[in-house]
């Protein structure tokens, strides 16, 4: 029995004795949880040195995890994770390193649709849930690559393709966006592993379309082979929201589909998110730009809305997804990402910029469009 079994609590106990009130649904019981426990759950093997100083940083984090926890006004927990035992540097570096494309800077000439519809917001649904309707595929994991931008473009290519077939989700390859895709001004980072955009991925796949991830698996690297690629999917072009445009965003997630979005998620409430709502608050307070994920949906849980995303971090946080406040037209929070060249532009962008949505869930969002199943026969230009 894993160390974790006896410590969950449900939802439906009112009070325990300390620092703990009632607990949110999910949420775990860690006063006698020790490094040692740690070490069973999650396979920890360190050794000597190294281990002594895992220990120091798990104690420091467990500290604040029980500090956070005990706020009998929380909306969202933290938990002991596979990072609890990282420091926050380490963390930063192998699961964020992403920055949103300007734009106006594309390699391929690739028509841009309309980023929002004519629906007003009073005639969108009160909440949506694109996993509900089979077009989702299940949680990802970028593993140490710094690839989160291949995992939401390919992610939002798989629900983009299932709508448009009224087909199950199909996992298609980010392996093959991962290394194929072209990023000569380093937008978003020097490319692949070293970071890019999801624009710059869905233009790609317009040329040069995307093959199955059985065919080419994510966590393959492989020489990019034009001629080996077999793609089963094509988009025709991209839309590209307006940046810090709430409407725009939940009118797109509400009538196109799942969107690509960007967001900071270099704080220890990400790092240490084990569910809830997360409202603004000491971990999240940046606008760092520096990760891609998937906006999935919406809604609200006793009276607080919420944005749907999912990560690509395996089964972190709710089953590899977070739920972020979203707070409506002309109420969302803003705040000036100061060093765009590291989280938000592409080489030699330097100028601050103006970032909205709690982690600047706002800033900047994308699509694929006229995404199609290719026929066996079919070529495509690459």
């Amino acid at each position: 029995m894993a160390p974790h079994s006896k410590y969950v609590v449900t939802a439906g106990l009112s009070f325990l004795a300390g620092a703990f009130a009632q607990r949110l649904q999910g949420e775990l019981d860690l006063s006698d949880y020790t490094y040692e426990h740690y070490e069973q759950e999650f396979g920890k093997k360190a050794l000597g040195q190294e281990r002594l100083e895992r220990e120091q940083i798990f104690n420091r984090h467990l500290e604040i995890i029980r500090e956070h926890n005990s706020d009998l006004s929380k909306t969202w927990f933290m938990t002991v994770n596979e990072y609890a035992d990282w420091s926050p540097e380490e963390f930063r570096a192998a699961r964020t390193n992403h920055r949103p494309h300007p734009p106006q800077d594309f390699p391929e000439a690739v028509a841009l649709g309309s980023a929002a519809a004519a629906v007003a917001l009073g005639d969108l649904p009160d909440s949506v849930d694109w996993r509900t309707k089979g077009v989702v595929t299940d949680p990802k994991n970028q593993g140490a690559c710094g690839g989160c931008w291949a995992f939401s473009a390919v992610e939002t290519l798989e629900s983009h393709l299932a709508i448009a077939t009224s087909k199950p989700a199909q996992k298609l390859s980010a392996g093959q966006i991962l290394t194929c895709t072209p990023n000569p001004k380093h937008c978003g980072g020097t490319g692949g592993c070293g970071g890019a955009t999801q624009p710059l991925a869905f233009n790609y796949t317009a040329l040069a379309g995307v093959t199955s991830d059985e065919n080419w698996p994510g966590e393959q690297a492989r020489k990019c082979d034009a001629a080996s690629i077999k793609p089963v999917a094509k988009n025709s072009g991209l839309a590209l929201l307006p940046a810090n445009n709430y409407t725009a965003l939940v009118t797109a997630v509400a009538t196109k589909g799942p969107i690509s979005i960007s967001i900071a998620a270099g704080g220890l409430g990400w790092q240490l998110y084990g569910g809830g709502i997360m409202k603004p608050g000491l971990f999240n307070k940046g606008f760092d730009i520096d990760h891609a994920v998937q906006l999935v949906g919406y809604g609200a849980e006793k009276g607080i809305m919420y944005w749907l995303v999912r990560n690509s971090w395996g089964m972190w946080g709710e089953k590899g997804y977070i739920r972020i406040e979203r707070f409506g037209e002309g109420k969302e929070p803003c705040g000036i990402d100061k060093t765009p060249q590291d989280g938000m532009a592409c080489a030699g962008d330097t100028k601050p910029v103006k970032q909205c949505g709690l982690c600047g869930i706002l800033s900047s969002s994308s699509y694929p469009t006229g995404v199609q199943p290719v026929a066996d026969d079919t070529s495509v230009v690459v």
